[in-house]
């Protein structure tokens, strides 16, 4: 990203500033991708559905849908519509919480918990609960310092990341397109963790995900209010 002619005439003191928000947000950024990679993990071992990777969910759907599976569409269908509910609903929140991050993760906390402790022989809302979880999770963070960032997929974050590579090796020196990988790498992480936990506890293994969450939301009252405003959607 090319520096605008505002920020090249920037004081040391906001220069400072912006490099500690974005530390600061990119760091939220790795919490929340470990979170999402770990319900994700949790929730494909557990139920094999994706719980935030919707784009597999959408291939799995069209393949559902060319071989007259009715059944399998149905859900599919549900649990895409679901995330997308999932979606308004953490806008919602957000807003009723004046776009404080802590009121959207205690939310998603009670969610992932109460999934958690669902019977195990009626796992299809649980599975709901979680992707609505995982919906709301988007509106924590939209980008860090106008670089957009993606917490429940990391395909735009690759994408992002391959286009800055081969604009450096052509020699063009942007800056922000390494750190893309942040989210790739803690969607990573999280996955291993989460699929080592489900191993063990089944969905149970959502409780860390909620524990998580609620840690998460506990951290972010220390990050400056009109740095959260910044790093929330609109």
């Amino acid at each position: 990203m090319l520096p605008s002619a505002a920020s090249t005439h920037a004081s040391p003191g906001h220069l400072h500033t912006q490099k500690w928000r974005g530390r600061i947000g990119m760091t939220l950024v790795a919490m929340l991708s470990v979170l999402a990679g770990m319900t994700d993990a949790i929730g494909f071992m557990a139920s094999g559905d994706f719980v935030s990777f919707m784009s597999g969910n959408t291939t799995r759907l069209a393949v559902a849908i060319s071989v007259g599976d009715l059944g399998l569409t149905g859900r599919l269908l549900l649990l895409v519509a679901t995330f997308i509910v999932g979606n308004a609903l953490g806008i919602i929140v957000s807003r009723l919480g004046g776009r404080r991050a802590l009121p959207l993760m205690l939310t998603i906390a009670a969610l992932l918990c109460g999934a958690a402790i669902w019977p195990y022989d009626e796992q299809l809302p649980a599975l709901l609960a979680a992707i609505i979880a995982m919906g709301m999770l988007n509106a924590a963070v939209e980008e860090v310092n106008g670089l957009p960032v993606g917490l429940t997929y990391v395909t735009g974050a690759l994408s992002r990341f391959g286009r800055g590579l081969g604009r450096w090796m052509l020699g063009e020196r942007r800056n922000g397109w390494r750190v893309q990988l942040i989210p790739w790498t803690g969607m990573f992480a999280g996955a291993v963790l989460g699929a080592v936990l489900e191993h063990h506890l089944g969905l149970q293994a959502l409780f860390a995900s909620g524990l998580l969450a609620g840690v998460v939301g506990v951290v972010s009252l220390k990050i400056p209010r009109r740095w959260q405003l910044g790093y929330m959607p609109r």
